[in-house]
């Protein structure tokens, strides 16, 4: 059973698909965060990068996109492969770019020269020089066909992807969509061509695009939606599926059971049924999972019991690889495996969740150290980069600096300042920092005091983080009037 619901009423929008009533993705849209894969711009190159093969182009967005020389026109169409990116692309060089991969952390969109222009059909390719057929057409016959007639209807530096709906077209009409989507390029240079400085010329509703396309997948089951003029467009979409139009008060997320699984998407650690739980920590390069077996202790010997935990883990990291969205490089600690056999059948349980996921995944093996490695293709900022930001405290390490260590770091710092000409000093912490420097019953205030030969006061405030600023130096009378230490 398949079940689409699609939030489409507020700001941020929203979509999940279930199967069988278990969430396997959800997608959001918020202004802020909308993806730029797929929209087109006309940029300039701003730096050529000879060691790396790369450009840096700006693209009149935040940050500058970064362009590797395979993927530019001119190299494309040049029988010189050897030769590096200068002899291909200068400084300044205005040029039509297409965003293959959104900003993530630190680094700007990933893009490319060789434009895909989108059909119902075909994906046109005006400097793509090849021809290639979907991979959803099996029959070897076909592909041949369709690689014949592309060959045959393109221009020499023209490239073609026939897609899975092309094989129930005719010639006529292959060479009638081939055409608009060749005019609908010319468009778009012609709209570049009044632009005197980098900018948007074409922009893809990725995320409608991605509801339609799901709902053209369904083979059978529900598209919930809130918008009724949504509803109307999926229903000319897909006539096989149930479409129901929701307009309760509760949210149409919580009304079918999906906020909750929002929730446990962004938290670091997901426990499994049997009592056993993984622990994910996303950086900007990789993710690493560690699973753990917690109270499940199974009914059978030790290394059955780390197999069906590991099986359990195997099938829920799948799933939260896609819930999260998460990309690039992945590390999986599972517990470890004695038996080979085991862990062939982790690696089997992993290719087989893995088989449903749309994304391009790559699974590489296990370590000597019985991690198991894999990657998958990264387009758009992960769950977490999109609904949650750094934490302020601890600037998002998850970790902040102990009272005991701010409390030494004062005690060094007070100790600068022995023997000074003045009497006293006002030092503005929190009562745990103060409570570590002076000890238990403020014993070591007395030593601390007489080592300085100067009074401590102090100004209390309540902060998450454990900090100290010394204040004022001064005469004892003076500073003993600014001491707030009312919630010592």
């Amino acid at each position: 059973m398949e079940t689409l619901i699609v939030n489409y009423t507020a700001r941020e929008k929203r979509f999940a698909y279930l199967r069988d009533n278990r969430v396997e993705q959800i997608v959001f849209d918020r202004p802020e965060h909308r993806s730029l894969v797929g929209n087109i711009y006309f940029g300039t190159v701003t730096k050529v990068l000879p060691g790396m093969n790369a450009v840096f182009i700006d693209i009149g967005e935040e940050k500058n996109a970064y362009l590797h020389r395979d993927v530019l026109p001119s190299y494309v169409l040049s029988s010189e492969k050897q030769k590096n990116i200068t002899s291909f692309v200068h400084q300044g060089e205005k040029m039509h770019v297409q965003v293959d991969k959104d900003a993530t952390g630190t680094k700007g969109p990933k893009v490319t020269g060789i434009i895909e222009i989108q059909g119902n059909n075909l994906i046109y390719m005006p400097n793509g020089r090849y021809v290639a057929v979907s991979k959803k057409i099996a029959d070897d016959a076909q592909k041949a066909m369709l690689r014949r007639l592309g060959n045959r209807l393109k221009m020499e530096e023209e490239g073609i992807i026939f897609r899975t709906s092309s094989i129930s077209n005719t010639e006529e009409e292959i060479q009638e969509e081939l055409q608009s989507l060749r005019q609908h390029y010319q468009e778009l240079k012609q709209k570049a061509g009044f632009l005197k400085k980098p900018g948007l010329i074409f922009q893809k509703d990725t995320f409608l695009e991605m509801i339609l396309d799901g709902v053209l997948k369904m083979k059978s089951g529900e598209v919930i939606v809130d918008d009724l003029a949504v509803k109307k467009m999926l229903e000319q979409v897909n006539s096989k599926v149930k479409h129901s139009y929701y307009n309760g008060k509760v949210n149409i997320f919580s009304a079918n059971q999906v906020e909750h699984e929002i929730e446990k998407a962004l938290k670091r650690i997901v426990w499994l049924d049997q009592g056993a739980y993984l622990i994910f920590d996303e950086a900007e390069a990789l993710t690493i999972i560690d699973v753990n077996t917690g109270k499940f202790s199974g009914k059978a010997d030790y290394q059955d019991t780390v197999l069906k935990t590991n099986q359990l883990a195997a099938k829920e990291i799948v799933k939260q690889l896609r819930l999260r969205d998460i990309g690039g490089i992945v590390l999986i600690d599972f517990i470890d495996m004695a038996r080979v056999q085991d862990k062939q059948t982790i690696l089997d349980t992993v290719e087989t969740e893995l088989a449903r996921d749309e994304k391009r995944t790559k699974i590489i093996g296990f370590t000597p150290l019985g991690i198991l490695q894999l990657t998958r293709k990264r387009t758009k900022v992960t769950l977490s980069e999109a609904l949650q930001v750094k934490c302020p405290v601890c600037d998002g390490t998850g970790r902040i600096l102990s009272p005991e260590t701010m409390a030494f770091r004062l005690e060094r710092e007070l100790l600068e300042h022995r023997h000074g000409e003045f009497e006293a000093i006002l030092v503005e912490t929190t009562k745990e920092v103060k409570e570590a420097l002076l000890g238990e019953n403020e014993a070591y205030r007395e030593v601390l005091e007489d080592l300085l030969h100067v009074k401590i006061y102090f100004s209390i405030h309540v902060s998450a983080k454990p900090y100290y600023v010394l204040k004022q130096f001064g005469d004892d009378q003076d500073i003993s009037l600014k001491a707030i230490d009312t919630l010592a």
